[in-house]
């Protein structure tokens, strides 16, 4: 669709909540994005889809951070990237050390921007210089949205459909939006739908 889509990295954390998950991926399946990440962010991701799940008292936690996993991989099969550890000390140190994988993987695969809720954790002058960028979820979203209006819409129709347990109508997905603080987001989607996408 997009002959030149960008590339995002897609950090543990923007990929933990399951509404915030959905609509990421939602807006990759309509090719707004290329997707990116790495083993490790995915066994990040597991983890903390699986302690969300068991703060919910769910005794299938295990099982269903597993398959969240699976899917992902599933669905895209070229958002792993591999090789990318040698460059884990091409740059100045983080504030998190532990996040030098995250950099290095955007490195190997040309990524635009890194996509987390941990912006402090990825100072601009340590970006720029990389030509990276790391924005929050909420701005990611935003900005793919208004990249193409009606393809984002639709993708996002799909999803609100597809979330049928129970179901969710188009007031109740902008409030669970607001809820999980992708306020912008929701401002944005509510907009459009009153200027008559679905």
């Amino acid at each position: 669709m997009f002959a030149n889509r960008f590339t995002a990295l897609l950090d543990a954390c923007a990929l933990a909540g399951a509404l915030q998950r959905n609509l990421l991926l939602s807006l990759a399946e309509a090719e707004l994005f290329r997707p990116r990440w790495t083993p490790r962010i995915l066994d990040e991701t597991e983890k903390a889809v699986r302690e969300i799940l068991e703060r919910k008292n769910d005794p299938l936690s295990s099982d269903k951070a597993r398959k969240v996993r699976t899917a992902m991989q599933s669905a895209f099969e070229d958002a792993m990237v591999h090789g990318h550890e040698i460059l884990e000390t091409s740059f100045p140190k983080l504030p998190d050390e532990n996040d030098r994988h995250v950099v290095a993987a955007a490195l190997k695969t040309r990524a635009s921007v890194i996509v987390t809720d941990n912006l402090r954790d990825f100072p601009e002058p340590i970006l720029a210089p990389l030509d990276l960028e790391a924005i929050t979820p909420d701005e990611f979203i935003a900005n793919s949205i208004d990249l193409d209006p009606r393809t984002a819409m639709n993708a996002i129709e799909v999803m609100r459909r597809r979330l049928n347990n129970p179901p969710i109508s188009p007031e109740t997905l902008i409030l669970k939006l607001e809820q999980s603080g992708l306020l912008r987001v929701a401002d944005m989607i509510a907009t459009l739908q009153t200027d008559g996408f679905p």
